[in-house]
C-alpha cells in the first residue's frame, strides 16, 4: 500500500465552498499528493472575471499535481445540438489537462436518460476527442441515476463504446450504494479502471437528489475498506485515489481541518491493509 499512499488526490467538491486558490494551497499542506478538478471550478473562476488561461496559470503556479479533470456532464444522453456544445467543452477540458500535465478526463452520466446504445454512441464520440488530445476518458456511473445506476450497466456502456481511450471511473461510494461494495468489482479487468474515487457511506438510505452529498471520511461509515483497497492493490491499480466527499457538515468546518482529517484517515487505513 506504500505506493497508493503516494497517489492521494483531494477532489474539489469535498471543499466545495472554498475558493479554488485556497484549495490549491490547502491540499498539499494537508498531505495530499494531487487534486481532482471539476469543470465548475473553471466556470466559477470565469464568473469571477478570470480567463481560461489565467485559471490554468493559477493552477500551474500552485505546483499541485492535477490527477484528474472533470468535463461538463450530460454527454451520454445529449441530443445533437447539446452534444456539439458539450464536446466543445470536452475539447477545451482536454487542452487544459494537457497544459497541466493531467492525462485523465472524467465524466458522469449527468442529466437525462435513454438506452445503453445511445449512451455508448455518444461516449464513443467523446472518446475520439479525448484520444486526439493524447489523454483518456474515465466514465463514472452514479447509484442515484434513474437508469444507469449499476456497475454492470456502466461496464456494458464502456464495452459498447469500444474505444481504447475510454474506461471506467469506479467510486467506492456508488459501488457500496448500488450493492457492489467490497470485492464486488473483482471481475473488472485492471486495465479498464482508469480512475478511482472514494468516501465512506453512512448507514442511512440513499438521499434524494441526483448527486448525493452525505459522504463521510473513510472509516466513519460502512464501506469495507480492507476489501476495496486490498483489491485495488491486488489488481496493481496505477491511478490516483481521489477523495470526493461532499457534505454540508464538512462545508461548515474549517477546510484545512476537513482536508487534514481525511488525508490522515486514508493513510491510516492504507497502513493497516499493507
Amino acid at each position: 500500500m506504500t505506493d497508493l499512499k503516494n497517489r492521494l488526490a483531494l477532489h474539489t467538491w469535498t471543499l466545495d465552498t472554498t475558493p479554488l486558490a485556497e484549495v490549491l494551497r490547502i491540499a498539499p499542506a494537508a498531505g495530499w499528493n494531487a487534486v481532482e478538478l471539476r469543470r465548475v471550478d473553471f466556470v466559477r473562476c470565469h464568473e469571477a472575471g478570470m480567463s481560461n488561461d489565467e485559471v490554468v496559470g493559477m493552477v500551474r503556479r500552485s505546483g499541485v499535481k492535477v490527477a484528474v479533470m472533470g468535463t461538463e456532464y450530460g454527454i451520454l444522453f445529449a441530443g445533437k445540438k447539446d452534444l456539439g456544445r458539450l464536446l466543445d467543452v470536452l475539447a477545451l477540458t482536454c487542452a487544459n489537462a494537457v497544459a497541466l500535465g493531467c492525462d485523465t478526463i472524467m465524466t458522469a452520466t449527468g442529466p437525462g436518460s435513454g438506452t445503453v446504445r445511445e449512451a455508448a454512441a455518444n461516449l464513443r464520440e467523446a472518446s475520439g476527442i479525448v484520444k486526439a488530445h493524447g489523454v483518456r476518458l474515465a466514465y463514472e456511473f452514479s447509484s442515484a441515476h434513474e437508469t444507469i445506476n449499476r456497475l454492470e450497466t456502466a461496464r456494458e456502456i464502456v464495452a459498447r463504446a469500444d474505444h481504447p481511450s475510454c474506461g471506467l471511473l469506479l467510486d467506492a461510494y456508488h459501488l457500496e450504494r448500488s450493492g457492489a461494495g467490497g470485492r464486488a468489482f473483482e471481475d473488472v479487468p485492471a486495465e479498464d479502471i482508469f480512475a478511482f474515487q472514494y468516501s465512506d457511506v453512512p448507514d442511512t438510505p440513499l438521499p434524494d437528489g441526483a448527486r448525493p452529498a452525505d459522504r463521510l471520511p473513510p472509516g466513519q461509515g460502512r464501506v469495507r475498506w480492507r476489501e476495496v483497497l486490498g483489491l485495488l492493490a491486488e489488481k496493481g491499480y496505477q491511478g490516483y485515489l481521489s477523495y470526493e466527499a461532499p457534505n454540508p457538515a464538512s462545508w461548515s468546518r474549517p477546510p484545512e481541518e476537513v482536508a487534514l482529517e481525511a488525508a490522515r484517515a486514508t493513510r491510516t487505513l492504507l497502513g493497516r491493509i499493507a
